[in-house]
């Protein structure tokens, strides 16, 4: 008559439920011991671990052989490793929410971190204060032969033409002097920007990157956000270089 060892079903249920969630692929497995086999536990919780045991210890019990029944340090034995079990259940479950708690005091920390500084983020739009130099940006996914960012007014005129040659890959940080192209200072205002990247004959996707000030932080589901005024909330995620 085949015996069912309920012990050794639970740890190797836990080690694939704990793969299980490692990969983000949760899915049910099957045990078996001594040619049974036996159908999928999904729950790792640490009563659903002991309600399990419980069950296959009594269908142990029931089906064993008469003649060559299991001794009473056998069952001591199962029953102490089933609290082993149940303990690993749950520290894993205290790591698991330990990680999250500190992934969001880290990320809270850092985002903080940024209040009163300048960053760079994905966007077009280029706020002038007359007479004063503003920063802007552009992200490369690779090197590039040729870069010319546009610089547009509000009406869509094109008002200067920053053409800045050869460039490595990543962030770039450009500081742009509020000037046209002839040379006098435009007015305050709102302009937007456009990049145009090549590699020899290929086309290069170029991201154009806005600068604001971080003005306060907040904490969401999604993580850190950052207030950046008229911009805009970004999330932390989003910031490309911190001036």
């Amino acid at each position: 008559m085949a015996t069912i060892n309920p012990t050794s079903v639970l740890i190797n249920q836990l080690n694939s439920s704990n793969s299980s969630l490692a990969s983000n692929n949760a899915s049910a497995s099957s045990a078996s011991s001594n040619g049974s086999t036996l159908s999928s536990i999904t729950s790792s919780s640490a009563s659903s671990l002991q309600n399990n045991f419980m069950t296959l210890l009594i269908t142990q019990l029931q089906n064993q052989d008469p003649m060559n029944p299991m001794d009473s340090s056998q069952m001591t034995s199962q029953l102490a490793q089933i609290s082993t079990v149940s303990g690993i259940s749950q520290l894993n479950s205290t790591l698991s929410a330990l990680n999250t708690s500190l992934t969001s005091s880290q990320s809270m920390s850092a985002a903080t971190s940024l209040i009163g500084h300048h960053v760079l983020v994905p966007g077009n739009q280029v706020n002038l204060t007359s007479g004063t130099p503003t920063t802007l940006g552009v992200q490369l996914p690779q090197a590039v032969t040729n870069l010319t960012v546009t610089i547009k007014n509000s009406a869509g005129a094109v008002v200067d033409t920053l053409n800045l040659g050869n460039q490595p890959a990543g962030v770039l940080p450009i500081t742009w002097n509020g000037q046209s192209s002839k040379g006098t200072a435009l007015p305050s205002g709102s302009y937007t920007m456009s990049a145009n990247a090549t590699q020899g004959t290929s086309t290069i996707t170029a991201t154009p990157l806005t600068s604001g000030q971080v003005g306060s932080v907040t904490m969401g589901s999604q993580g850190a956000s950052l207030d950046l005024g008229v911009l805009g909330t970004f999330a932390l995620s989003s910031v490309a270089y911190i001036q």
